[in-house]
């Protein structure tokens, strides 16, 4: 289907999430050695996670970038199994991508969509497609985030001046 047909847009990079099994070392090079802000926590059993919210950039350009570790190591899911454990893109239309997504057969994680530890509304497409749904990420985790109104306008803003 053409660029045209698609119901929502891809905006930009909302977050890139790491996994390690100390976070406390990814620390080090990200905040300490490169800089960036803590800007919050987030600790779910349900998800197996701690991990420290920071960030690069300002206002609605700002990246997340999470630094994450299991709660524990022998339990799934692993967040630190896989390094750069997902990448979070700003959306647009969060509802209508997941619905047009899911007819093309994209393959979305359980869970559907829900709120994230930053906030918004969230959800993920699998790492690995079936015969169901044969379009994944391909080994890689991808978070779909609802952009706010102040990063719609950004956003917005920005495709104006091209």
């Amino acid at each position: 289907m053409s660029q045209t047909g698609r119901p929502f847009k891809v905006l930009g990079i909302q977050q890139i999430a790491i996994g390690g099994t100390d976070k406390n070392r990814l620390k080090k090079l990200w905040v300490e050695m490169l800089g960036l802000e803590v800007t919050g926590t987030f600790r779910s059993e349900r998800e197996n996670v701690d991990e420290d919210i920071c960030a690069m950039g300002r206002g609605p350009f700002k990246v997340e970038v999470d630094l994450m570790q299991s709660l524990d190591p022998e339990r799934k899911p692993a967040v630190h199994t896989t390094p750069l454990n997902h990448v979070g893109l700003w959306i647009d239309k969060l509802p209508l991508a997941v619905q047009w997504l899911s007819a093309q057969g994209v393959r979305f994680a359980p869970g559907g969509i829900r709120q994230g530890a930053a906030g918004f509304d969230i959800c993920f497409l699998h790492p690995k497609s079936n015969d169901e749904f044969p379009i994944s990420g391909e080994g890689v985790l991808i978070e779909l985030v609802q952009a706010p109104p102040e990063v719609l306008a950004a956003f917005s803003r920005f495709a104006a001046a091209d």
